[in-house]
């Protein structure tokens, strides 16, 4: 009973930012960070300019969009304990908050996919096919990365 509001936790620490506290620093190539293939691609000045102002912007964003909601994801958290050291579970009050914390981390991967989106369209067609075959390289490194970890 007490996994649901401890995944739910992790997903919403994982959703802010959070859990990349790996000895590498997070960066162990199976990540979202897709910069490394930008700088593959031979950008231009210009479109490396626009790349870095929607960066900038989306940063700024994130943060006013952290420290205004911050408040709701300790109140959020604070209803997680209450729940789970309750004397009887409230499957329904559980249910409540699961999904209103997943429709908010809907909302920050519209967002992300938003911002995505907006760099892709600085691409020329070649760097976007370029980009497409560095990321299938990339994932089948990650596969083979996991596969041995996992012993598969």
């Amino acid at each position: 009973m007490i996994a649901l509001p401890l995944a739910l936790g992790s997903a919403s620490a994982l959703a802010y930012g959070g859990g990349k506290h790996h000895k590498d620093g997070g960066k162990h190539g199976c990540g979202m960070d897709d910069r490394g293939m930008f700088r593959a691609l031979d950008l231009t000045d210009a479109q490396k300019d626009e790349m870095k102002t929607l960066r900038k912007a989306n940063r700024e964003a994130m943060h006013s969009e952290f420290a205004a909601h911050r408040s709701e994801m300790q109140a959020q958290h604070q209803k997680m304990q209450q729940l789970v050291l309750a004397d009887n579970f409230d499957e329904a009050a559980v249910r409540a908050l699961a999904e209103t914390m997943s429709e908010q981390q809907i909302d920050r991967r519209v967002a992300m996919m938003k911002q995505r989106h907006a760099m892709m369209q600085i691409l020329t067609p070649e760097q976007k096919t370029k980009y497409q075959e560095l990321k299938a390289e990339r994932m089948e490194k990650c596969q083979a990365k996991m596969a041995e970890k996992h012993g598969n």
